[in-house]
């Protein structure tokens, strides 16, 4: 009589079976550009751009970036508004994360979701932040440093998608590469900015001064 154990050879088979999963989960993960390994070159942090150059470099519309700033959701790092014709200044790790926002946004994550994962980010050192994919099922983000977790999310079904923050590093960089920037300590009237860089009139004080003349 045969007993009805575990027969040689099922170990084996169980973890020839997890290791074709574990190959598959990092085929998918691969494909879909969440295992973001390259090195990202360290910008100058003392530099700002305007909102509508922003905008444009974000995907986002000054409404929202507007909105975000007044709720502390992202706030400008280089140069708040402190006062009617102040300009705000953004810096690159700014853009950086509002781009992440309008991803994850149009994923259907949550805004408290959302603000979850901005604290983790800035809580996060620049060289670390280039190596974190987050990852998302729609309702919770979690965030991966280690391609390993990354494999494990898409493998048990929590990645249903997923944002390389390096990659989007470098679509951000490569956005701003020609567009306009200033330092805090110049700041410029628009008059000014449009000579020195083709800086576009911040769309807030171009309402206020339409309003002032009418």
């Amino acid at each position: 009589m045969t007993g009805g154990g575990p027969r040689a050879g099922d170990g084996d088979r169980a973890n020839l079976a997890e290791q074709a999963a574990k190959e598959s989960a990092r085929a998918s993960a691969g494909q879909q550009g969440l295992l973001f390994t390259d090195e990202v070159r360290a910008l100058p942090e003392d530099i700002g751009y305007r909102g509508p150059t922003v905008c444009a470099a974000a995907g986002i519309t000054y409404r929202q970036l507007d909105y975000w700033a007044r709720t502390g959701l992202v706030e400008p790092s280089i140069r708040g508004a402190s006062g009617s014709g102040t300009q705000r200044l953004y810096g690159f790790r700014d853009v950086l994360v509002l781009k992440i926002v309008k991803r994850l946004l149009d994923t259907g994550v949550s805004l408290q979701q959302i603000r979850t994962a901005v604290q983790h980010l800035r809580e996060r050192g620049t060289d670390d932040l280039a190596t974190i994919t987050l990852m998302s099922d729609g309702a919770s983000v979690y965030e991966c440093t280690s391609a390993d977790e990354v494999i494990d999310l898409v493998q048990g079904g929590q990645g249903v998608f997923g944002i390389a923050v390096g990659r989007v590093w470098r679509e951000v960089e490569g956005s701003l590469a020609n567009m306009p920037w200033e330092r805090p300590e110049t700041e410029l009237s628009d008059d000014e900015a449009d000579a020195a860089g083709g800086h576009p009139s911040d769309e807030l004080a171009a309402r206020r001064r339409a309003r002032t003349a009418g």
